[in-house]
């Protein structure tokens, strides 16, 4: 078998993609219970695992840092955010506004990355032609 890092950014950028889908799932519920009694708004963590995986060695490439990632350690992480948080006396924590906010900044996000990621697999094409 031919051992080859040719899908490791293609790797990590799936990752990121199936965080921002899974996020994108979570500011919708959040949408949805706005007026929901109780509810707390959900969100997912991502970013900061990714941040922390790639900034382990200072002195390595970029290359080499993504080379030494697992695939499988990246896993977007669902959580209520500011649980005790409320900005109406029925216990909910949403602001429609913002969340209408981050579902755009999200959808970005996630046009961005099928971006890189189409990019990933052009280049890859122009490589084997």
């Amino acid at each position: 078998m031919i051992n080859t890092s040719v899908f490791d950014y293609v790797n990590v950028l799936d990752k990121a993609a199936d965080a921002s889908w899974l996020r994108q799932e979570a500011i919708s519920n959040n949408i949805a219970n706005a007026t929901t009694p109780g509810y707390k708004r959900q969100d997912v963590a991502f970013e900061s695992e990714l941040k922390k995986a790639l900034g382990c060695c200072t002195h390595e490439s970029m290359d080499a840092k993504v080379g030494n990632l697992k695939a499988s350690d990246l896993k977007p992480v669902a959580y209520t955010d500011n649980s005790g948080l409320s900005y109406r006396l029925d216990g909910n924590n949403v602001d429609p506004e913002n969340e209408n906010v981050m579902l755009a900044e999200n959808q970005l996000k996630y046009q961005g990355l099928m971006t890189c990621i189409n990019q990933e697999f052009q280049n890859l094409q122009a490589v084997m032609k």
